[in-house]
């Protein structure tokens, strides 16, 4: 009787290894797909480890350019920031993930799939939602919500025991006693030591970005054009340097914020599943792009476009955190975010320094400012006369509510 076919969600770390060679033990045929989205692995090394580990079969998938383009440039675009301050680093890498993990699925006939996400964070629910919503008869099956896996694995211990016992090699040595995710918009850090919400993280926390404090003394000025919203150009004013194609575009800013210690955020969020964390991550070419398009939008968009497109942004911050991405909600906020982009064009012209993005200046073939319009030192075909009725219109309200208020007063005996 034929196995039954299961594609497996793989990283080469141990909960993943662990859950590999669970699965083979268990009967599957257990093909591994290891997605790359930038993170800095061997995936030579990853790959041969799940042959040895059970694997029948690895997809080792290069995503970094439809990354780039399709998930990354549309959270710029809509200025998303999950509870005002998280880019969506992690958030946004899932449905990616998860969609190329189901088209292999539907290539190798296979009926499950499976993730190494726990049962108490946000991953979970990011990857399992994606699989539904692309192919609604899948199978899913996570080790870490299983009855069987969870009475054999009750923690780290457990896992090593396990690796051990069945020759899957463990990078135990020198580990860090804290949890990271790591693709080409961020790298997070989270859990063990970094539990605790008032310690202060060490130096060694840190690895996409440099120091602010060790950071060049001498600033650096970029270029970054924008079309439709989209970042199309950057260019270094300094030595010349100008990336226009999208992946190269981003890795340069990544490069350019990592050595301006750029990008790093220190937070305590709230998880989907309703538990507080703390994350601390570090974001250095997406925190460019967005100093950078909030403010072309300052010069290019209508002011209550802007108002609107606020509201929805808020929402759809939210709907990526909690892994609603593939859903008719979210196809809705993402075409009201492309109208409001329609005319976003033009230059922001930046200095990064010492863990700062100051905005110098901007420039747009679509700008709605008018410089003689705005001006304090001409009359520029504004009468400000009109500004007399404008106000009394806008004190009509105020004056109501004021002589309301008296009268209740003097009812009440009030001075």
């Amino acid at each position: 009787m034929a196995k039954e076919k299961i594609i497996l969600a793989y990283s080469g770390g141990l909960d993943t290894s662990v859950i590999l060679k669970w699965l083979a033990n268990k009967g599957y045929d257990v093909v591994a797909y290891v997605a790359d989205v930038g993170q800095q692995d061997d995936f030579d090394r990853i790959s041969d480890k799940a042959l040895k580990t059970g694997a029948s079969k690895v997809y080792v998938e290069d995503l970094k350019e439809e990354f780039v383009t399709h998930y990354i440039f549309p959270v710029i675009k809509a200025n998303a920031l999950y509870e005002g301050r998280y880019l969506l680093g992690t958030a946004i890498a899932r449905p990616l993930i998860a969609k190329r993990q189901i088209e292999i699925a539907n290539l190798e006939d296979a009926s499950w799939v499976s993730h190494g996400a726990t049962g108490k964070g946000n991953d979970q629910v990011r990857f399992e939602l994606s699989y539904y919503a692309l192919k609604p008869g899948i199978k899913v099956l996570a080790p870490w919500k299983d009855p069987g896996f969870l009475s054999e694995f009750k923690g780290r211990p457990d896992l090593m025991r396990f690796a051990e016992l069945h020759g899957i090699q463990v990078q135990a040595t020198g580990e860090k006693p804290y949890s990271e995710d790591e693709n080409l918009f961020h790298i997070s850090h989270e859990s063990g030591i970094l539990e605790n919400p008032a310690l202060e993280p060490t130096p060694d926390v840190y690895s996409r970005t440099v120091d602010p404090a060790d950071a060049p003394d001498k600033p650096a000025r970029i270029e970054v054009e924008f079309k439709d919203g989209i970042p199309v150009k950057v260019r270094n004013l300094d030595d010349g340097t100008m990336e226009t194609s999208p992946l190269p575009l981003f890795m340069y800013l990544n490069k350019m914020g990592s050595q301006h210690g750029i990008g790093r955020v220190d937070m305590v969020e709230n998880r989907y599943v309703g538990i507080k964390s703390r994350g601390i991550y570090e974001t250095p070419g997406g925190t460019i792009l967005h100093v950078a398009h909030k403010d072309i939008e300052g010069v290019a968009m209508d002011r209550e476009v802007m108002r609107l497109r606020d509201m929805l942004t808020a929402k759809l911050s939210e709907l990526i955190y909690y892994g609603f991405w593939f859903s008719p909600e979210m196809d809705f906020l993402m075409a009201a975010i492309d109208k409001s982009q329609e005319v976003i064009d033009g230059q922001v012209y930046l200095k990064l320094f010492k863990g700062n993005v100051f905005v110098t200046g901007r420039e747009s073939t679509s700008s709605l400012y008018d410089q003689d319009l705005s001006s304090m030192d001409i009359e520029g075909g504004f009468n400000q006369q009109d500004s007399v009725g404008f106000i009394r219109i806008n004190a009509i309200r105020l004056k109501a509510h004021s002589a309301i208020m008296s009268r209740k007063k003097h009812a009440w005996g009030v001075k």
